[in-house]
């Protein structure tokens, strides 16, 4: 009867994003600090993980000051404090710090903001292209050859460019298509790695167009492909929160090719916009259950080696001789469960990929994790 009732007391108790029902001491830390000013080189995540058992519910006690444009933004030298309304816990600005604030809007820099995550880690893929559909890039104008004689250009060169006919973008990403990613269910592929090899401004219009090199990231060639570059900037106030549904995906490549995945690694996931998989969600990541040799089994099956039929599965093998069938005892290997390893956060998604940054590691983490609702 008391767990029932915790059970409905939770339920009932605090109703947050995406229909999630948690207790207060289920929700906020015993050991949590009454107040903290905020500094420097803080994240919106470090300081809800100094409330929150888990920092994505940060809209869970967040006070939502309607005077406030954005209010999740929060700056260094705010004092907040976590106070309790009607038995409910409310994390709210105690003291604003040295800005000040005009009506609804403050003077200073949204870049002054506390981010959600370490943007320092994201920075380099918030707006460059990640994947693209081969298909779709075999129609874009291509590198078909240099200004000088060169098999490869860099920085500072003239390239040819089938075709562009107008001025309509002047800066151009140019790239390549990489690995493809594949579903890690399926193998179905889902898109492929896009391969930035450098970045150009158009010169001249026509058929072949002339493009100044101003960056590379790698050897451009002929044949890379020519997409008008992003514009703006890209958004970095994410809010975290967790699937909207029940989602079980897996992490099928990482950036930068370490063989072990840490905090802040940067991963690609093979779930996207297409299974509502959007900026800010978090997932928890389960090391797979690895499969181990069950000795025991192996060794009793050994000391009597006249156990009954029915304890063994019949499995086909390559065997030629006989009638090709073995007996192998169901018990001599066994599954381990998966185990929670950390949590990632999708920072752009895509159709039907995402890339995510690691954001808390308790263990290693490896291409071919399950990805789960946290």
């Amino acid at each position: 009867m008391k767990r029932i009732s915790r059970f409905f007391l939770a339920a009932m108790f605090i109703t947050g994003i995406c229909g999630i029902s948690l207790a207060a001491d289920d929700l906020v830390k015993s050991e949590h600090p009454q107040r903290y000013v905020v500094k420097k080189g803080d994240t919106l995540w470090d300081i809800a993980g100094m409330f929150l058992h888990k920092p994505w519910l940060w809209p869970e006690i967040w006070h939502v000051n309607p005077q406030i444009r954005n209010p999740h933004l929060i700056y260094p030298g705010d004092e907040l404090e976590l106070v309790y309304i009607n038995g409910k816990p409310q994390l709210r600005v105690a003291n604003r710090g040295p800005v000040k604030l005009s009506p609804g809007i403050r003077r200073n820099k949204l870049a002054a903001a506390i981010p959600a995550i370490p943007i320092d880690a994201i920075a380099p893929f918030l707006t460059r292209p990640l994947v693209v559909d081969k298909n779709e890039l075999e129609h874009k104008p291509y590198l078909v050859a240099f200004a000088d004689e060169h098999i490869a250009a860099g920085a500072g060169q003239k390239i040819y460019v089938r075709e562009i006919p107008t001025w309509e973008n002047k800066k151009f990403d140019i790239l390549r298509a990489g690995p493809a990613y594949k579903d890690g269910d399926t193998g179905e592929i889902l898109g492929y790695e896009a391969l930035l090899t450098g970045i150009g401004t158009l010169k001249r219009v026509g058929d072949p167009a002339t493009v100044y090199i101003d960056a590379t990231e790698r050897e451009v060639l002929v044949g890379d492909r020519l997409i008008p570059a992003a514009e703006g900037v890209m958004a970095t106030d994410f809010q975290p929160h967790p699937p909207a549904q029940e989602i079980n995906g897996n992490i099928i490549a990482m950036i930068e090719g370490l063989r072990e995945i840490g905090q802040y690694s940067i991963v690609v996931l093979d779930r996207g916009l297409r299974d509502g998989v959007d900026p800010g969600t978090v997932f928890q990541v389960n090391n797979r259950g690895e499969t181990v040799p069950d000795n025991v089994a192996r060794k009793a099956r050994n000391l009597i080696p006249d156990v009954a039929e029915y304890t063994y599965d019949r499995i086909l093998t390559h065997t030629v001789e006989g009638d090709g069938w073995e007996r192998k005892s169901r018990w001599e290997t066994v599954t381990l469960p998966d185990e929670a390893a950390g949590l990632l956060m999708v920072f752009r998604s895509f159709d039907r990929v995402s890339y995510g940054v690691v954001l808390h590691a308790k263990r290693a983490m490896h291409v071919g994790d399950r990805i789960v609702n946290p």
